[in-house]
């Protein structure tokens, strides 16, 4: 079958209905149903605000169904990925302890347990089965929670769907764990092209054993809602017979798979009314809604969620992702819908999609907003509207317009998006927040701005930044002003200063709109982004906390105190310090090293997780080797190299296109030319294997 004309647009909403669900749910997750009615009601709306947390959180939920999806196009977007392929995407992206799974322990989490099934080598599918770790653990809810990136790349296509949900699934779970995700994945595959809700379970049902406990349920459900149209009659029934005290541990998939069931027969395929539904029953409220949202969003679209309430407002397409891929923690629904259009499109044997030249900030998809909104600050006294729009756009159909009034002398307006973590996301509680910046200094930023021809006079326009300073105090840079009169377009452009920076991490970038006298009007924004090699010192800064946070801790420990600007401790097996973005591709890293004790230290380039990467090492056996570690460590080169614990050593590594140029001490140890599976961009890392070695001078620039 071929791809919908209108699937970017459908996996976006699927995308917003998966996050809108998970926010939703998530302030009150494993509440029951009666303390949910006698704190909350029913709830038709987000509640954040009465539970006093944020809405915008970190949950494995939405990191596991976007992150783990990776292992598809790290595997060449093939249609025969393997489950032990996904495995190791799993050892890749996920920071043991810190990262996306719950940490439950052996035997109590399903996720931790597999985990460590795999990393003690394991391989998928036995690090989920039955037979590994028993019907209780291996049928939990984790495999639902994942599973909703299989029916959104496989869209009108419920068989592909399921075996891929089946091959996901199974890395961690098995039996009616595995049947449940099968369930979901086919009726989002199929709602691309079918929006009735018993078709659709007509669909999901097709693929599991008719023997299964969630095909009975399912069809108990059906009976049950075709006699009872009272939701609550029918909450009680489930209760009654598929409740958690009919199966075993702590978060069973049977019982929730039946809410989501419940949901969709009861809520009558209207957005707001199902969520309500699902969320009101209680249980693994965040999981459930969000599987009900993400379905919903592909069947009825943006109309479908734009009907009721203000779902999208709120979350302003805002996703945090931490995982061992720290550039891409900081990301939006936007994003997150182009890289599974484009997954869906090469599984379909289609061309990828690049909206804007691959604009990271292209607004192309209706209403999206990309994180932007108006500044707080005190600086930023005007007032400004923000609205996604049709036009005002060189090369695309789409542009954010930025409605201002009052702008004056003292008095610009500002709007601006996140490149880190946000001041209000610093202690987030829960699950850890571990990112990347997404930009740096010695990158250019661009954007195009178009002046509405009814604006009352000329205002200025100028590219802004924010980044965490000295007691991490965020401080405003402003790049180079331009003055557009009403009707009038241009192109912004601003090379990011190393020494405006000092090392400090980005938080921010948006746009200022300033004027000499009283204007008033619209300033179209129509792209933002931005390109090039960083250059930038990570020396220690002078004070601060935040700043450490930019670098993704894999390993044991890290530590600050001393006089060296970093020390890794890593007790047993490798430890990696990371920073960066795939999107560098081009650079050199250098940095001096003293392994104080270690089997083996060094650095990494194009680091794409923990299990990807290439590196220059000095080991224990007094060889210098090149290495790439991808499904395990492979040497491209290796030379005899008498060095000693405790001695300084300046390491550098050059990668331009495939050929790496490794340098100890400024003599060049390597020059190789990696073609097979070459890792194309990533970020640097600091490598400490069974031990504590010092780092100082860490530099990255251009070549």
């Amino acid at each position: 079958m071929p791809i919908p004309p209108d699937y970017t647009e459908r996996v976006y909403a699927g995308v917003l209905g998966k996050i809108i669900g998970v926010y939703l749910g998530r302030p009150f997750e494993g509440w029951d149903y009666e303390r949910i009615m006698r704190e909350l009601g029913e709830v038709h709306y987000y509640v954040h605000q009465k539970r006093g947390t944020p809405l915008i959180v970190t949950d494995d939920d939405i990191s596991g169904t976007f992150a783990l999806l990776r292992a598809l196009p790290d595997y060449g977007n093939s249609r025969d990925i393997t489950a032990q392929q996904i495995g190791q995407t799993w050892l890749n992206t996920i920071i043991e302890n810190r990262t996306i799974l719950w940490w439950g322990g052996m035997g109590m989490s399903t996720e931790h347990t597999a985990f460590l099934r795999l990393k003690n080598g394991v391989p998928a599918p036995l690090s989920g089965a039955i037979e590994t770790n028993g019907k209780v653990v291996a049928e939990q809810i984790g495999a639902q929670i994942f599973i909703d990136g299989c029916g959104l790349v496989a869209p009108g296509d419920p068989e592909l769907a399921a075996d891929l949900a089946r091959r996901f699934a199974s890395v961690s779970h098995d039996g009616e764990a595995i049947y449940g995700a099968q369930v979901v994945a086919a009726m989002e595959a199929q709602a691309f092209v079918e929006s009735d809700i018993n078709k659709l379970l007509d669909t999901g049902v097709s693929f599991i054993p008719r023997d299964s406990v969630i095909y009975r349920l399912i069809n108990d459900l059906r009976e049950w809602h075709a006699a009872e149209k009272d939701w609550r009659v029918t909450r009680e029934k489930i209760v009654a017979t598929y409740g958690y005290d009919k199966f075993g541990g702590g978060c069973h998939m049977v019982p929730n798979h039946a809410l989501i069931i419940h949901a969709l027969l009861h809520g009558d395929g209207d957005f707001q009314k199902s969520l309500m539904i699902v969320n009101t029953c209680g249980w693994d409220t965040d999981c459930n809604s969000g599987n009900v949202g993400c379905l919903l969003g592909i069947r009825n679209g943006l109309k479908g969620i734009d009907a009721g309430p203000d779902w999208r407002g709120p979350v302003a397409d805002q996703i945090y992702l931490p995982t061992a891929d720290g550039g891409h923690c900081i990301t939006d629904a936007v994003r997150e819908t182009i890289e599974i259009v484009n997954i869906g499109r090469a599984l379909h044997g289609e061309e990828p999609v690049s909206p804007k030249g691959g604009a990271r900030f292209h607004f192309e998809m209706p209403g999206s907003v990309q994180g932007f909104r108006p500044e707080a600050s005190v600086e930023a006294k005007a007032p400004v509207e923000i609205e996604n729009v049709a036009g005002h756009s060189a090369a695309g159909e789409r542009s954010l317009a930025l409605r201002f009034r009052h702008v004056a002398t003292g008095c610009p307006a500002r709007v601006a998006t996140p490149t880190f973590i946000p001041p209000d996301a610093v202690q987030m509680e829960g699950y850890s927040l571990i990112a990347s910046p997404t930009l740096y200094p010695g990158q250019t930023l661009r954007a195009r701005v178009e002046a509405d021809a009814d604006n009352s006079r000329a205002v200025t326009c100028a590219l802004t930044l924010r980044f965490y300073g000295a007691g991490d105090k965020l401080i405003l840079l402003c790049g180079p002003q331009e003055e557009l009169q009403p009707g009038e377009a241009r192109e912004l452009s601003w090379p990011i200063e190393a020494d405006d920076i000092g090392g400090f991490p980005i938080c921010e970038v948006g746009l200022e709109m300033a004027a000499d006298a009283r204007a008033d009007g619209t300033i179209y924004l129509d792209y933002l982004t931005w390109e090039g090699a960083p250059d930038v010192s990570f020396k220690k800064p002078s004070g601060g906390k935040v700043w450490q946070r930019a670098w993704v801790n894999g390993a044991d420990s890290i530590e600050n105190w001393s006089r060296d600007d970093y020390r890794v401790r890593q007790s047993a097996g490798r430890g990696l310090l990371m920073q960066g973005t795939r999107e560098w591709t081009d650079y050199r890293v250098s940095a001096q090293m003293s392994p104080h004790m270690a089997k083996a230290a060094g650095i990494a380039c194009r680091v794409q997780g923990m299990k990807r990467f290439y590196a220059l090492l000095l080991c224990a056996d007094g060889k210098a080797r090149l290495i790439k570690a991808l499904d395990g460590d492979h040497v491209l080169a290796e030379t005899d190299f008498s060095w000693q614990l405790g001695t300084m050593h300046e390491l550098s590594l050059q990668v331009v296109g495939n050929r790496i140029t490794a340098l100890v001490d400024g003599k060049t140890m390597f020059e190789v030319e990696a073609h097979e599976r070459p890792l194309s961009g990533g970020a640097i890392a600091l490598v400490c294997e069974e031990g504590h070695v010092a780092f100082n001078d860490v530099r990255v620039g251009p070549v």
